[in-house]
Formats: structure tokens, sequence, C-alpha cells
């Protein structure tokens, strides 16, 4: 048996029915703030390119760069590709990622793998022969 997702003791099907004011009562401070500032056109342009993904009308897949938008309950089942620096990763948006962030998501740094230390990293690295 697969537990039911509950966002704050609400099922995903009531959080979909529910109007925007009451939805943002639920969010956090900082994400009610950003939400209730207002969206920028680029915010507005990525919801619209993922309610028509949801609609079925869009075939290419969404690249974006915006990375502060917060996942509302009608995104849930879109892939979204969102920029990390360097590239862009996909992002399947789940019920469980409502009320964060895209940027999240995606890790902007990676992990630093060390070689060995090169000439005069030490005091004994000095006297290594080069070849």
């Amino acid at each position: 048996m697969v537990k039911e997702f509950l966002y704050r003791g609400i099922p995903k099907e009531e959080l979909d029915s529910m109007s925007l004011e009451k939805l943002f009562l639920l969010f956090n401070s900082r994400q009610r703030r950003s939400l209730t500032r207002g969206i920028t056109d680029g915010k507005r342009k990525l919801i619209e390119e993922i309610k028509a993904a949801k609609a079925g009308k869009v075939k290419n897949p969404i690249k974006t760069h915006v990375r502060d938008l917060i996942v509302l309950p009608y995104m849930v089942g879109v892939t979204v590709n969102v920029f990390s620096g360097k590239e862009f990763r996909p992002v399947n948006i789940t019920t469980e990622m409502i009320g964060h962030y895209l940027g999240e998501y995606v890790i902007t740094n990676k992990r630093v793998s060390h070689g060995a230390p090169g000439v005069g990293a030490s005091r004994s690295s000095l006297y290594v022969p080069l070849k």
C-alpha cells in the first residue's frame, strides 16, 4: 500500500481545487512573501509553459534559468530542465516538491576530487625528480 502524500494534512486533490490565497497561507513565510510580492515576467512565462505542457500542447522540453519559482500543486507531473550554471538538468516535479523552490533540486556545484599534489605544493616536493 502506497502512502498518500499530504501537504500539511491536506491531500493533493484539495490543494488543486484550493484558491491561491488559501494555498499561500499554508506555505512558509518566505514562500508566502515571494508569492504575494508578485510574479516576474520570467516566472510568468515559465508558468504558462508548464500549463501548456500539462495540456499537452508543448512538444519540446521546457528549459529555464528560473530557479526561484515555487512549486505549486498544478505543476506536478511536468519535467522541467533547470540550469545548474553549466548545463540543464531535468527535474520531474512530484507532490513532495510543493512549496519548495525549483533550484533546490539542481545542485550548482559538483564534488571536488583532488589529484596528486603538484610541484611546490609542499617543502618535500621540491626535491622530487620531474622525470
